[in-house]
């Protein structure tokens, strides 16, 4: 952990009756990842820290929906298949829009907000998530999480337990303070080397790969980035391999 990193409150306040829907971690596994062959996408580090960069927020419910292609409030059919009320799914703008009631106020420090997302890497067929931004420091409402249904009449299906949102915290104005500029690669020298000598490393290891008995070949594929070094042996003063965000516990009135 950075020396720099700080314990900051993050609150869910549970405004609705029965039992909140589950709030947890992202975890680093996703089913299409393990099902490619040799299961090579959990090769891919910035895929894996991705997977885990939020909070997820389990369906209750098991819930199908089936969109009419029109615009209207009722061109969503939903069914509630499995759990118990109250019920999360709704259609309240039309136009093939699944909403779910998020049934917390959260609560995130002052200067940051809540981005809104779907879960990260977790592709649905037939519904695409809708992204929010919300200033979760002051307001008092809550808020949905909204997924556009893509294909008319093709049920799409919610499992109870699955996600379907992912919550993240992100500071205020941060990305604004950035200053964006386009530079030529060879500007800088260093960077220039440096780039070099790792598109050489890669193009050699591509053509060593298929050669049997060759260090690629029984390397079966470079790792450099997932150790945090570059090609020269340089190591990062900072990587990150896994993250560990913590899980919701019950809290204690103030």
């Amino acid at each position: 952990m950075s020396e720099k990193s700080e314990k900051l409150p993050f609150l869910a306040y549970h405004t609705s009756t029965g039992q909140p829907p589950e709030l947890v971690p992202g975890p680093i596994q996703r089913e299409w990842m393990n099902d490619t062959r040799d299961a090579f996408a959990n090769r891919c580090l910035p895929l894996l820290i991705a997977n885990q960069a939020g909070w997820l927020v389990l369906s209750p419910h098991t819930v199908r929906a089936i969109w009419d292609g029109t615009g209207s409030l009722k061109s969503v059919c939903i069914e509630n298949l499995e759990g118990p009320e109250p019920y999360l799914a709704m259609s309240h703008f039309g136009h093939g829009i699944l909403t779910f009631t998020i049934p917390f106020l959260f609560r995130t420090p002052p200067g940051y907000n809540l981005l809104v997302r779907g879960p990260a890497n977790m592709p649905k067929d037939g519904a695409y998530p809708l992204d929010g931004i919300v200033e979760t420091d002051w307001t008092t409402a809550t808020f949905t999480m909204n997924w556009q249904l893509t294909r008319a009449q093709y049920p799409v299906t919610w499992k109870r337990g699955e996600p379907i949102a992912m919550i993240v915290p992100m500071r205020r104005g941060e990305l604004e303070s950035f200053e964006p500029e386009l530079r030529g690669l060879y500007d800088d020298p260093e960077v220039a080397k440096a780039y070099l000598e790792w598109r050489n490393s890669r193009s050699q290891f591509i053509k060593e790969l298929p050669i049997e008995g060759s260090s690629a070949n029984q390397a079966a594929w470079q790792k450099d980035y997932v150790h945090g070094r570059a090609p020269d042996g340089t190591v990062a003063k900072e990587h990150q391999r896994k993250l560990a965000l913590k899980q919701w516990k019950k809290g204690k009135k103030p």
